[in-house]
Order: structure tokens, then sequence, then C-alpha cells
């Protein structure tokens, strides 16, 4: 099963949440109607910025820890590197394919091939 580490945000350089899910449509659309209590209801933060997809969710949950000990400057870098504008990429999850490929050296490197 996919695994997505994702972003959600509520305007450019704001708040950013940062999470895991196998079903990114479904948990943006909770995330967006605020079906369940929590940081991003609080924080207004309903504009997914940035996502990337990995090949289970296993992976995907170890990057989003990983990604969560990570400063906000760079988690900023990030996300203008996908979405410059940080316009919300929801109704573009289909399009863009953005996988996450670890650095050939690491010992990551066999799970993602």
């Amino acid at each position: 099963m996919t695994g997505f580490v994702y972003m959600m945000s509520d305007k450019p350089r704001g708040v950013i949440y940062t999470g895991v899910t196998s079903d990114i449509q479904g948990r943006v659309w909770e995330h967006r109607n605020e079906i369940h209590k929590g940081f991003t209801e609080r924080y207004k933060a309903k504009v997914l910025v940035w996502f990337e997809r990995h090949p289970n969710i296993v992976l995907a949950i170890q990057r989003e820890k990983s990604l969560k000990r990570y400063n906000r400057e760079w988690k900023i870098k990030l996300i203008e590197g996908l979405n410059p504008t940080w316009l919300d990429l929801f109704e573009r999850i289909d399009e863009i394919d953005n996988a996450y490929m670890p650095h050939r050296n690491t010992t990551k490197w066999p799970d993602y091939n």
C-alpha cells in the first residue's frame, strides 16, 4: 500500500502541519472539512502545500518522523521546491508524482527500488 507524507498550511509561509497517510485525498479532505479536532482545525491549516509518495506506509511513517525533526526553514525550502507559490495542490494530486528517492548511499535505497 502506497504511503504519503504531506504538509498543510493556512497561507504562504504560515503554519506548517506535517502528516502521513495511505489515502492522501481522503485525509486532506478530512483536514479541509475539520472532521477531526486538532492542530489543523485550530490553526486553519487547510491548504495542501506539499506531499511526496512512498512505496509503502512504513517508509512514509519513517520519513514523516524525520521531517518533523527538521527546522521550519528547511521545511519551507522543501515546500517551495515543489510549490513555490504555495498553491493548494489538492485538485492536482493525481497530476503530481513527487516520489521520494533516498540518496543511493543510504540504507533505505534498496527499499525504494
